[in-house]
C-alpha cells in the first residue's frame, strides 16, 4: 500500500495532519505501508530569501484580526495533537524550495519522514528560517544524515526542478489545500482529518490491495 502526502514545510494544518495520520497507524498499523511526501509549495512565487514575517501575514490575511482569528484555530487543534506552536518565534517566512529538495535528497537514505518532522519542528517549534543554508543542515543531521553530504547537496541545485514540477503537477491534478493524502494513487482526503476518518481511507486502501492480490491470484 502506498501513501502519497502533498504538504508544505510552513503549513501548520500539515504538521497536524502528520500527528493526527500518526494516530491512525497507531490503532490500525499497516505493515508494508510506504509514505511518500510530495511537494506542494503554498507560495510558490516566494523570493529565495523569504519575506518578512508580519509583511507576509499583512498580504496574506490583510488584518491582524483576521490573521490572530485563523492561526488561535491552529494553536487550538496542535494543542489537542501535543503541539505547543510557537507563531510568535517566526521572524521570517521562507521559500520551501530547498526545504523540499533536503526531504527529497533524505528519501534515499529512508529519512524523508524523519527530515519533514524536523523540519516542521524547526519552523513551528523553534522559530527557524527553514529556508536558510545552515539551518537546512542541521535539520538533516538532526534526522540522521550526513551534514556534510547535505550541505554539498543543497549547495547545488539538483532535483529543483523536479520539485517545481511536482508542485506544479499537484495543482492540474487538483491539489488546491494541503495536507492532501491520496492512498494507491486512487483515493484522495484532504485536510489534516481526524484518525477515524483516515481510518476510512485505510479500509479502502487495503480493500483495494486485497482486489489485486486476488485477481493475481485467480490468472
Amino acid at each position: 500500500m502506498r501513501l502519497d502526502i502533498y504538504s508544505d514545510t510552513i503549513c501548520p494544518w500539515c504538521f497536524v495532519g502528520k500527528r493526527r495520520l500518526e494516530r491512525a497507524l497507531a490503532m490500525r498499523p499497516l505493515p508494508g505501508l510506504e509514505i511518500r511526501w510530495r511537494t506542494f509549495m503554498l507560495n510558490p512565487a516566494m523570493p529565495a530569501d523569504g519575506m518578512d514575517r508580519e509583511a507576509y501575514m499583512e498580504a496574506k490575511f490583510g488584518s491582524p484580526s483576521r490573521s490572530r482569528r485563523v492561526y488561535d484555530a491552529v494553536r487550538s487543534a496542535g494543542a489537542s495533537e501535543g503541539i505547543a506552536f510557537a507563531f510568535d518565534r517566526i521572524k521570517r517566512t521562507p521559500s520551501t524550495l530547498d526545504s523540499h529538495r533536503l526531504a527529497r535528497f533524505a528519501r534515499a537514505a529512508g529519512k524523508e519522514t524523519p527530515v519533514i518532522e524536523e523540519l516542521f519542528r524547526a519552523y513551528f517549534l523553534e522559530g527557524k528560517n527553514i529556508g536558510a543554508g545552515a539551518v537546512l543542515e542541521e535539520v538533516a543531521e538532526r534526522a540522521g544524515l550526513d551534514r556534510a553530504a547535505a550541505r554539498d547537496y543543497l549547495a547545488g541545485e539538483d532535483d529543483a526542478e523536479a520539485i517545481l514540477a511536482e508542485d506544479a503537477l499537484a495543482r492540474r491534478q487538483g491539489v488546491t489545500g494541503v495536507p492532501c493524502f491520496i492512498f494507491n494513487g486512487r483515493y484522495a482526503l484532504s485536510g489534516a482529518q481526524e484518525p477515524e476518518v483516515l481510518l476510512q481511507l485505510f479500509d479502502l486502501g487495503r480493500a483495494d490491495d486485497l482486489a489485486e492480490a486476488g485477481a493475481a491470484t485467480m490468472a
